[in-house]
């Protein structure tokens, strides 16, 4: 594996990240007169302290089923799921914003339901969303986890990334994903999930749901992760951030060497853990669901360490 691929599958290529079966939830709308009302669609269950869980890159809120059916007897859960994303239906979007907007759209609608410091959890591309919640957010936010995701997702590509060399690339892979045809965007997706998900049950759902989402919203938002840069944000941040990422030798290169580039990344960060699962590709909910499931539970419970792992 050269470097490029390497980095691809231990970040997970956000371009085909896919997503779980749809969900039948209904939105709670934030209001109607808000700008961003559209942009997100939540479902709640359960009742107690706050959660609120952000799925990646044309993923489904039901990516987080089996930890929010544990969560939900003790936690009040709120599944986010973004316009355009598996089952809710994509809108109009001339400027191209995915993530902003939607993180704006989060803080109002924990403004309307009058939530009090929620715990953040993201995935991926939510993961992203998480910090920039948090970070222009400061105020509404208690605590956040970030699953398998940097501040700058280019850096895996390329460590010297700016936004503004990444620009092109970026460009050139917003136009790739409009330009196939369907049948070469199912291939595509078929092959990338064999890098996200080492979990071979749960692959065909994810390219299933995947295909389902509108192909614009996606591209915008690859588009746009691939320009944002939240590392000189991240010292705005209030919240104890968790970063909880993935390990596995097949990526080709030391676990140590994972660790540093998490530990370098996340370097700004005031008030910052780490967690690595071993054994698992990006989708680190679907492949270790009881490691993951305990990194939540230490997080949620205020155990967590400078730098741990989950390897038995």
């Amino acid at each position: 594996m050269n470097t490029a691929t390497i980095r691809a599958v231990i970040g997970g290529t956000l371009l085909m990240a896919s997503c779980l079966s749809a969900s039948a939830a209904q939105p709670l709308p934030i209001s109607p007169e808000h700008p961003n009302s559209q942009r997100i669609s939540v479902e709640m269950q359960g009742a107690g302290t706050d959660i609120i869980l952000i799925p990646g890159l044309a993923s489904s809120r039901d990516v987080w089923a089996d930890l929010s059916a544990k969560l939900r007897k003790s936690h009040r859960i709120h599944l986010v799921e973004l316009a355009g994303f598996a089952s809710t239906p994509a809108i109009a979007n001339p400027d191209g914003k995915i993530m902003a907007p939607a993180v704006d759209a989060i803080a109002a609608y924990i403004h309307a339901q009058h939530i009090k410091a929620p715990t953040i959890i993201g995935h991926s591309l939510g993961g992203e969303m998480a910090l920039m919640l948090a970070a222009r957010h400061p105020d509404l936010v208690g605590r956040v986890m970030v699953v398998d995701a940097l501040p700058f997702y280019s850096l895996l590509f390329n460590p010297a990334a700016t936004s503004e060399t990444v620009a092109p690339q970026a460009t050139a892979t917003r136009n790739l994903i409009l330009g196939q045809s369907p049948e070469q965007f199912a291939e595509f997706q078929k092959a990338s999930l064999a890098r996200l998900a080492r979990t071979e049950a749960v692959r065909p759902a994810l390219v299933a749901a995947g295909i389902h989402s509108d192909r614009k919203t996606i591209a915008d938002a690859v588009y746009e992760v691939m320009i944002t840069d939240l590392r000189p944000e991240l010292g705005s941040i209030k919240a104890p951030i968790e970063v909880v990422y993935a390990y596995d030798t097949l990526f080709g290169i030391p676990a140590d060497s994972v660790d540093a580039m998490y530990s370098q990344a996340y370097a700004a960060a005031p008030d910052i853990h780490f967690t690595r699962i071993d054994d698992s590709f990006h989708f680190i909910m679907l492949d270790q669901p009881e490691r993951f499931s305990d990194a939540v539970e230490s997080f949620l419970n205020g155990d967590a360490s400078e730098m741990q792992s989950q390897t038995d």
